[in-house]
């Protein structure tokens, strides 16, 4: 079973007792302003997103971590790796994605889960390019797409939900030259 550390957090496979602290995640309108259409999750869809992450595990060999604070134990939210089937002109590829809960927000949590799962992505798994995909005017997941080094490669529309999207990627060499 594959489970990630970093200095501040323990990023897992997903647990039964999971759900709740994820669905309530899932539930906070400012947390899930950015992602599809903006709608909230209750806890039967974030059952289902859970088992759906777990799957790609299974099938790819990568997938969303649960995101674990060390220090107390508490469910964070996540981060890893997935394919983005929603957006069908950058495929093939692996995206990078994040969401924690809100009080975990300005902590450089969600920059230091996602580096650690970038590292994962290339090292461990051999991945020649990781992508990361976010609203336009999502400024704050573009600031953490920077501090991994990624750079925007495109701005298109999501066909589900007709909103914009910026693109933004990393490949393995560039990876390398920035870990040296």
């Amino acid at each position: 079973m594959v489970a990630l550390e970093t200095p501040r957090l323990i990023l897992r496979r997903w647990r039964e007792e999971d759900i709740a602290p994820m669905a309530a995640v899932n539930a906070d309108p400012e947390v899930m302003r950015w992602i599809r259409d903006g709608s909230v999750r209750d806890e039967q869809q974030t059952r289902g997103g859970v088992q759906a992450w777990e799957s790609e595990w299974e099938s790819q060999g990568f997938g969303l971590f649960a995101v674990e604070i060390r220090s107390t134990g508490e469910l964070a939210g996540f981060t890893g790796l997935s394919v983005p089937d929603f957006l069908p002109e950058v495929l093939p590829a692996v995206e990078i994605g994040w969401r924690l809960g809100r009080p975990h927000w300005g902590q450089g949590l969600a920059t230091e889960a996602a580096a650690a799962a970038v590292r994962f992505g290339f090292e461990e798994r051999g991945l020649e390019r990781i992508v990361s995909i976010t609203q336009v005017g999502n400024d704050a997941s573009e600031r953490i797409m920077t501090k991994l080094g990624m750079h925007p490669v495109r701005e298109t529309v999501n066909p589900t939900y007709g909103r914009r999207v910026r693109v933004y990627e990393l490949s393995s060499d560039q990876y390398a030259t920035t870990t040296r």
